[in-house]
C-alpha cells in the first residue's frame, strides 16, 4: 500500500491555508489562495501532485458538503419570495451564455486550423457550436457560496436570488443538454428527463416534509445525542445527493442544497446552530480545501497554436459578460437596484466543476473536439479565480466599477 496520498494532503492543506491567509493580505477572499495553491501544485506549474480517485471523491465530498451547510444557512421563506426572479435570472443567464459562446464557435470553431488534425466531432459545425454555448451556461455556484460566507453576504437579497438561480440554472442546463445531445445519441429521450425533472422535486418536497417532521420529534426525544442528530443529518444528506443523481439525473449538489433547506427548516436555536458549526469546522478543516485546489490540479494544458489562443481568450472573455449582462439584465427586470444586479450577475459567472462535467460529456457523444479542452479549462481556471476577487469588489458599500453597473440600467 502507497502512502503518498498523505503527502499529497498535507501539502494541500498547508498551501491552501498559507497562500489563503496570503490572498487576504491583499484583501481578497480566502478561497483565491485555495484555487491558486491547486494551480501551482498541479501539473499546470510545480506537477507535485497528480489529480487521483481518491482526491477527486474527497473533493466530490468537498462539494457537496459546501453545497448542504449553504443550505442549512438559507431561510426557505426567502428563497420562495425571490423565486419568480430567480427563474427570470437563471433563464436569461442560460441563453446569454448560450447565444454567446454560439458566437464565438461560429468565429472560431475551425477544424483545419487545430494543432495536431484530429478527426473532427461527429454532426455539423452548427451542432458543434450550440454545445459550446451549453458549456458556457453552466454555472458553478459553489465558489461563489463560500465567498458570500466569508463576506457575510450569503443571505444577502443578492445572495438569496444568486442560490435560488444556480438551482434553477441547474435544471435549465439539463434540459438544454438534453436536447442537443439527443440529436447524436438516440438513446436520450428529452421527455423522459423532463419527468424525471419534475419527479425530483415532488420527491425532495414530499421527502422533505417527511424527514422534517420526523427529524423534528427525534430530536426534542433524544436532546442529549446531538452527536447522533448532526450524523442523521449527513446521512440525509448524502441519500438526497445519490437519489438527484442515481434516479433524476440532477447534479447532487442540487440534493445536497434540498438536504440543507430542509434542515434549516427543521432545526432552530442552539440546534441548529451546534449542526452548522459542526458541519463548517469538518468542511473548513479538511473537505473544502481539497475541492477548491482540485480544480487547480484539473489544469492540463495542451500545446496550443495562436488560433486555438485566441479562441480561449475569446472564450473566456464571452464566458464573463455573458453571464453579468444576462442575469444582471435579468434582475433589473424584476427591478432589483443597479448595484443588487451586478452582484447577482457577477456572483454567478463561475463555471468550476460543472462546466468541465458538461464539455466530457459532450466528448463522449462526439459533441466537441478534444483539443478544444484545453480553452474550456481555461474558462474554467479564469471564472473560478476571477468570481471571489469581483464579487469583493462589487459587495463594497459604493461600486468599484460605476459604468459597468450603469450598463446594466
Amino acid at each position: 500500500m502507497r502512502y503518498d496520498y498523505l503527502l499529497d494532503l498535507a501539502l494541500i492543506l498547508l498551501s491552501t491555508k498559507v497562500l489563503g491567509i496570503f490572498s487576504q493580505r491583499f484583501r481578497l477572499p480566502q478561497v483565491v489562495g485555495s484555487l491558486v495553491a491547486g494551480l501551482l501544485l498541479g501539473p499546470a506549474v510545480l506537477g507535485m501532485i497528480q489529480e487521483t480517485d481518491f482526491l477527486h471523491i474527497t473533493a466530490s465530498l468537498g462539494v457537496i458538503l459546501l453545497m448542504f451547510t449553504s443550505g442549512m444557512e438559507t431561510d426557505i421563506n426567502d428563497l420562495k419570495n425571490c423565486g419568480k426572479s430567480a427563474f427570470i435570472v437563471a433563464l436569461a443567464g442560460v441563453i446569454i451564455p448560450l447565444l454567446g459562446g454560439f458566437a464565438v464557435g461560429t468565429l472560431f470553431n475551425d477544424p483545419t486550423l487545430l494543432v495536431n488534425n484530429a478527426p473532427g466531432p461527429q454532426g455539423s459545425l452548427f451542432l458543434q457550436n450550440i454545445f459550446l454555448g451549453i458549456i458556457l451556461t453552466a454555472t458553478s455556484v459553489s465558489i461563489t457560496v463560500e465567498t458570500l460566507r466569508e463576506l457575510g453576504k450569503l443571505r444577502s437579497t443578492a445572495g438569496n436570488v444568486i442560490l435560488a438561480a444556480a438551482i434553477i440554472d441547474d435544471v435549465l442546463g439539463i434540459v438544454a443538454l438534453t436536447i442537443v445531445t439527443s440529436f447524436s445519441d438516440q438513446s436520450v429521450h428529452v421527455g423522459l428527463v423532463l419527468l424525471k425533472i419534475v419527479l425530483f422535486f415532488v420527491f425532495s418536497i414530499i421527502g422533505g416534509i417527511a424527514f422534517s417532521a420526523f427529524y423534528r420529534w427525534w430530536t426534542e426525544k433524544t436532546e442529549e445525542n446531538r452527536t447522533q442528530h448532526a450524523i442523521v443529518a449527513f446521512v440525509f444528506c448524502l441519500l438526497m445527493s445519490y437519489a438527484a443523481e442515481q434516479f433524476f439525473g440532477v447534479a447532487d449538489i442540487t440534493g445536497a442544497f434540498v438536504a440543507g433547506l430542509v434542515l434549516s427548516n427543521s432545526t432552530t436555536g442552539s440546534r441548529g446552530k451546534y449542526l452548522s458549526d459542526k458541519f463548517e469546522s469538518v468542511s473548513f478543516l479538511y473537505f473544502s480545501p481539497i475541492f477548491f485546489a482540485s480544480i487547480g490540479l484539473q489544469v492540463q494544458l495542451d500545446k496550443m497554436n495562436l488560433h486555438i489562443l485566441i479562441f480561449a481568450v475569446a472564450l473566456t472573455v464571452v464566458a464573463i459578460l455573458s453571464k453579468i449582462l444576462g442575469c444582471g439584465l435579468g434582475a433589473r427586470l424584476c427591478r432589483y437596484p443597479n448595484a443588487t444586479s451586478l452582484q447577482i450577475g457577477v456572483g454567478m459567472i463561475s463555471r468550476g466543476e460543472v462546466a468541465l462535467i458538461v464539455a466530457t460529456k459532450g466528448a463522449g457523444l462526439g459533441l466537441i473536439n478534444p483539443e478544444l479542452f484545453g480553452p474550456v479549462v481555461v474558462v474554467v481556471v479564469v471564472t473560478t479565480i476571477i468570481t471571489p476577487i469581483l464579487l469583493k469588489l462589487v459587495f463594497r458599500d459604493k461600486p468599484e466599477n460605476p459604468t459597468l453597473s450603469n450598463a446594466l440600467s
